[in-house]
């Protein structure tokens, strides 16, 4: 797919997209037909307050979890007409997940760590060459509580990144982590952007991380309420908060 008028390659589309949690009488409603075109290579971040869909949103466009309504298509394929088995392949071969918590096994080293992914992925790049990409060469046979937290966060990066996957989706990838930490650990992130290709779609309720972003969608009660572009976007390494 390619964006009208300019011959951008889209990677994801949503129209119309609808998400109903009921419980019990109550209905809780995430997204209320959200509209969205995503290009790919793109780096997006999410902004809004807590509980405004952002999250939702990440869950469906990674596969995690499927819409009440709409469609969702990523590049040739709708995602909203496949079953499990295909939308666990897509998830396996396109998508890759960090989040605020690392999610690291303490028994294995970050080499190991991220064997856990190239051993199942279709065409990964090594472990070594996936920590190396992060900065993390030296310390491959470390084991996370040999590591700080902002180290543990780049093995979780080099993990999702192996797999070379088209997408990355981050939550909070810097919220447990102090300024100067999040802002190596966002570095990281706009170099695999930089180097695979790979669309980074990235929420935080930092509303100055937005500054290394080409776009940011601005969700306000499970809706894009504005959508911001940014003419001059500055690198990780200049970001202070």
């Amino acid at each position: 797919m390619t964006e009208p008028g300019n011959g951008r390659e889209v990677a994801f589309v949503g129209r119309s997209l609808r998400k109903t949690y009921v419980t019990g009488e109550t209905e809780v409603h995430a997204l209320r037909g959200v509209d969205l075109d995503i290009m790919a290579g793109e780096i997006l971040v999410l902004l809004g307050p807590s509980g405004s869909g952002k999250s939702t949103l990440l869950n469906i466009v990674g596969g995690l979890d499927r819409p009440t309504s709409g469609t969702l298509w990523y590049r040739d394929a709708e995602l909203t007409a496949l079953d499990e088995a295909d939308l666990t392949r897509f998830r396996r071969s396109s998508i890759g997940f960090i989040f605020q918590f690392y999610n690291l096994i303490p028994s294995l080293t970050a080499e190991e760590n991220v064997r856990l992914v190239t051993d199942i992925a279709e065409n990964p790049m090594s472990a070594k060459e996936a920590l190396e990409l992060v900065g993390l060469g030296d310390r491959r046979h470390h084991f996370p509580a040999q590591l700080s937290g902002g180290e543990q966060q780049r093995v979780a990066v080099a993990r999702a990144v192996a797999k070379r996957p088209g997408v990355l989706l981050c939550d909070e990838p810097t919220g447990a982590l102090d300024s100067a930490t999040g802002v190596r650990v966002l570095e990281t992130l706009a170099e695999a952007n930089r180097e695979l290709g790979t669309t980074l779609i990235l929420i935080t309720h930092n509303a100055g991380i937005a500054a290394m972003a080409d776009r940011v969608f601005n969700f306000l009660d499970g809706q894009i309420a504005s959508i911001e572009t940014n003419e001059n976007r500055i690198s990780a390494s200049e970001m202070t908060w």
